[in-house]
């Protein structure tokens, strides 16, 4: 067997789990019961589930048509175009470059996460004590033991990855276990305290930002792009395929990671609305831990914060995981900066892992003049729009591969296929259109995916070397 390939089923269902249900359980709460209405929060996680269980489907399918292509769905922008073209490297480059940003950013939404739910123990995390002024800049010492605290998280688990890859996988495993059984625990307490009364009518009006009423679309709209960031995860089975012990796992172990955590992000999501009055709700940092206090008091919130802190540390250590391993993979398609090729003696790479860490590092820094709150709120529009085109990307190469009848032997199973690629593109396009309809974000976007043209040429000479290579050994 080769010793590259060490993930069974389970394990990398515990990476799409403990991925997808990371910093999203603690803190959409809050920020969908500020998008939507309840109904507009429940259309919104119809049409997002229904959306990226396509998606899934087209990543699952594609991780057997093309096991070579491994690495994340990114991979695929370089398949649309004619083999070792300039437009064949660049829209790889492209689409990697976009998908490793977003995965670190997405990484400190969790580790700054993780600072919210450990105030419930030690509240000096929230202090608003002055502890040095500059100018018109104060630094609080809230926001200072934030900082420490997710600098030391950040590079422990860089520590701990080091030791090697199937280590990491079994951590994961573990806290991702222990937070699945915990959220079910907390569903079923939170359908008996459930109130209507507290959720008030199913159609109650959303403002905009200029006090406007928001249509029921408009609402949606607007949830659909914070419950996306749920999903957010969904292809880390596919990821790591070049490390998968059976490439049909793959596809399983995708799907049924993704209808877990449905489970889980619909019941809590809904239930809170129930719990907590929408004013109390959009005010907290710590949303289920509130809930729970709400519920069954202070012991209550204690627990469920330990449950949080499991569920975090095991969502860190895949995030971090799927981060170093995305540039990595790429390099191997000869679509990102050879010197992430690097690897330690176990296999781990550890060139990608040390500046995915460091890119993170910048971000955390977003914590010492921000709360919590806007941190998360701050990365997640970031690392979404980071993710949206390589999904997009993955469903137009699906439909490319029915439509030719590359890797189908016959017409059986091209239909459904395409019926599923069809849809997912759709599902992509419109996230992506309702994601960058505001300008400050659209910009945002085009500047993460624009910092990565000053690499490129590095990117493109490595790719030509190759190809010659190729050409030669032919």
């Amino acid at each position: 067997m080769n010793n590259n390939r060490q993930l069974g089923f389970w394990v990398l269902t515990a990476l799409v789990v403990g991925n997808m249900v990371g910093s999203g359980i603690f803190m959409l709460p809050r920020s969908l019961a500020e998008a939507a209405s309840p109904l507009g929060v429940m259309f919104a996680w119809l049409l997002t589930g229904a959306g990226v269980l396509a998606t899934a489907l087209v990543f699952g399918n594609l991780a057997i048509r093309k096991p070579n292509l491994s690495g994340g769905p990114q991979i695929y922008a370089k398949e649309l175009f004619p083999k070792g073209s300039n437009l064949s490297i660049l829209s790889g480059f492209m689409s990697s470059w976009g998908y490793w940003v977003g995965n670190f950013a997405g990484n400190v939404a969790i580790i700054t996460t993780l600072a919210s739910y450990l105030s419930t123990f030690f509240p000096v995390l929230t202090s608003d004590k002055t502890v040095l002024v500059m100018g018109s800049f104060t630094l609080k010492l809230g926001n200072l033991l934030t900082f420490i605290i997710c600098t030391v998280l950040l590079w422990v688990t860089h520590v701990i990855i080091l030791q090697g890859v199937e280590g990491a996988g079994k951590l994961n495993f573990a806290a991702t276990a222990a937070k699945v059984l915990g959220f079910f625990l907390f569903i079923v307490i939170a359908l008996f305290a459930f109130d209507k009364a507290v959720i008030g009518p199913l159609d109650a009006p959303r403002y905009d930002g200029n006090g406007q009423p928001l249509s029921l679309l408009g609402q949606i709209n607007n949830a659909a792009l914070s419950a996306l960031w749920a999903f957010i995860g969904v292809e880390s089975a596919m990821v790591f395929a070049a490390r998968a012990r059976k490439q049909a796992d793959v596809k399983r172990a995708t799907i049924a990671g993704l209808l877990i955590s449905l489970v889980i992000y619909i019941g809590i999501s809904i239930l809170v609305m129930g719990v907590l009055p929408q004013d109390k709700l959009i005010q907290s940092d710590k949303p289920l831990v509130d809930a729970i206090v709400a519920i069954i008091g202070p012991i209550g919130g204690y627990v469920l914060a330990g449950l949080g802190l499991i569920s975090l540390i095991g969502s860190t250590l895949g995030w971090i995981l799927l981060s170093a391993e995305v540039p990595y993979q790429a390099a191997k398609q000869g679509m990102f900066m050879p010197a992430f090729l690097r690897e330690n003696k176990r296999r781990v790479p550890n060139f990608s892992l040390l500046l995915s860490n460091l890119a993170a590092q910048l971000f955390i820094f977003s914590t010492i003049s921000n709360s919590i709150a806007a941190a998360f709120d701050f990365v997640i529009y970031i690392a979404t729009l980071a993710y949206l085109v390589p999904y997009l990307i993955a469903s137009v190469f699906q439909l490319k591969l029915v439509l030719t009848g590359e890797t189908y032997e016959a017409a059986r199973g091209r239909l459904g296929d395409g019926i599923i690629a069809v849809f997912a593109t759709v599902y992509s396009i419109w996230v992506v259109i309702a994601g960058t309809a505001d300008m400050k974000t659209f910009l945002l976007g085009v500047a993460l995916l624009a910092s990565g043209v000053i690499f490129y040429p590095q990117v493109k000479k490595a790719a030509q070397q190759t190809n010659e290579k190729e050409k030669l050994s032919a």
